[in-house]
């Protein structure tokens, strides 16, 4: 009777008799109210867990790379500049309106780096004024024509114009060098020649938009390269001399991981992954060497710096990362050549992929210090002495495998032999990026250093790599091969 009425009471708590005799206490199931308030503050909690993860990605980028902070203060810095045209009362009363064009212009002209900036803002200013002038001859021949033709005229010549400009951004060369100029000479002949059916001045309103578009684009310029300039061509340099050292790490990585001392240990390591980043920085590779061509001369990239060489070097570099590729699923393979087996040819392989490594570790250093490759060709020939080396042991392995016992066969060895013949392959396409950077430091002009100042030319011309993180090759990217069909 005592626990029927403390139930019916509304107690928290009520007390059974288990079979021992023991009594427990069990709590009662929270009502509606306990279970809400539950429910909020566990709501409260994610939501702060997941405000904090992201202040610290965001404070993470910033942190790795300032330039991306600066950038966003030098957008805001051009905005507010050309704010003048409207709180200046004279500027205003000279274009107008049509102030707000100078606004639209740094917002979709202004770009990360420098390259990027001036390609943006040349085809706005040359599309806009040639299609223009344009619209406006057309606009004169159609009043000319009478009130019946007008119509007529200016709509064919909106059609034919539009759709032979859209047809042309299918060319490759149009394509890389001139679509969002494309895209603005569509926009400006389409608005010009509507407006100019019902517009009288149609002469002034032109001038008008011109100014103001001029007045956006020189400040987005000067900006950009006054404050902190990002350079495509210095970036696209940067880029080429990183790919290359984390091939040189790739190669030596993967042979370690091959011939570990234990299998539990033959797993590909972070060392050994840096090939992907070789493999996925065509696109990178492609718009800053297109953005680097709009550049003016700056340090030590002059006047028509082989930009488009860089792009042969990174082919050349992918070609290799192929084939380490190919090594590196050889480190995880679920088949393996036996370790006693293995250790035949551990040590001429191992030998091999320090070669390789040096060379490409040379190559590198004649990059970033913009010197000729002085000591290349002696890397290049003690790489060859390793490949002839291989070559010699695995002439003289079958031999040595027919003295093992009768269950060891030579399909046993296998892998091995595919390790052996990558590494070889990987040393003549190695070879390929060497030609590749000799060929960019003749037209580049390299500096020859004497063989009295190796060591302090190299000191004096080393190129300090920004503290730019791996994957801002995707994120930066984003920022400067995008080119929106904004106005």
């Amino acid at each position: 009777m005592d626990a029927a009425a403390r139930e019916a009471q509304g107690s928290l708590e009520w007390r059974v008799t288990v079979p021992e005799g023991a009594s427990v206490t069990v709590e009662h199931e929270a009502g509606v109210a306990e279970r809400a308030w539950a429910w909020v503050v566990a709501c409260m909690i994610a939501l702060r867990a997941a405000v904090a993860g992201f202040a610290r990605k965001v404070w993470k980028i910033g942190a790795d790379d300032p330039r991306r902070a600066v950038h966003g203060l030098k957008v805001g810095l051009a905005l507010t500049l050309v704010s003048v045209v409207y709180y200046t009362r004279p500027v205003y009363d000279g274009v107008g309106g049509n102030a707000m064009w100078a606004v639209m212009t740094v917002v979709v002209v202004f770009e990360y780096t420098v390259g990027g900036c001036m390609y943006k803002g040349f085809n706005r200013a040359v599309a806009t004024a040639s299609a223009g002038l344009l619209a406006l001859g057309v606009s004169w021949v159609a009043d000319k024509s009478g009130d019946k033709l007008e119509p007529i005229i200016l709509s064919g010549s909106l059609f034919l114009l539009a759709a032979a400009a859209t047809f042309s951004r299918f060319i490759p060369t149009v394509k890389a060098r001139f679509d969002y100029g494309v895209t603005i000479f569509i926009l400006t002949f389409s608005l010009v020649a509507v407006s100019g059916y019902r517009v009288d001045q149609l002469l002034d309103l032109a001038q008008q938009r011109m100014s103001t578009i001029a007045i956006g684009i020189i400040i987005c310029l000067a900006v950009c390269v006054v404050i902190w300039p990002v350079w495509a061509g210095q970036e696209l340099h940067l880029l080429t001399v990183r790919n290359m050292e984390k091939l040189a790490a790739t190669v030596e990585g993967c042979v370690e991981d091959y011939f570990a001392a234990k299998p539990a240990q033959a797993q590909a390591s972070p060392k050994s992954e840096g090939y992907k980043c070789v493999l996925n920085s065509k696109a990178s590779e492609d718009s800053q060497a297109n953005l680097a061509r709009w550049e003016p001369p700056h340090g030590r990239f002059g006047f028509r710096h082989p930009y488009a060489q860089y792009t042969k070097v990174g082919a050349a570099m992918r070609h290799c990362a192929y084939c380490i590729e190919a090594l590196n699923s050889c480190v995880r393979a679920e088949v393996q050549a036996p370790e006693h087996v293995k250790r035949l040819l551990g040590d001429v392989c191992t030998r091999l992929a320090s070669q390789c490594s040096r060379v490409l570790k040379e190559a590198s250093s004649s990059v970033a210090a913009m010197t000729g490759p002085k000591t290349l060709d002696f890397a290049v020939a003690d790489m060859n002495t390793a490949v002839h080396e291989l070559q010699g042991d695995l002439r003289a392995l079958p031999p040595v495998l027919a003295l093992e016992p009768a269950e060891m066969s030579l399909m046993d060895a296998m892998p091995l032999f595919t390790v052996a013949s990558l590494l070889i392959e990987i040393s003549a396409r190695t070879e390929g990026v060497v030609d590749a950077v000799e060929t960019l430091a003749t037209l580049a002009n390299f500096k020859q250093v004497e063989d009295d100042d190796d060591n302090n030319g190299q000191t004096e011309m080393k190129v300090h790599p920004l503290n730019v993180p791996d994957d801002d090759a995707s994120t930066q990217e984003n920022q400067t091969t995008k080119h929106p069909e904004q106005v």
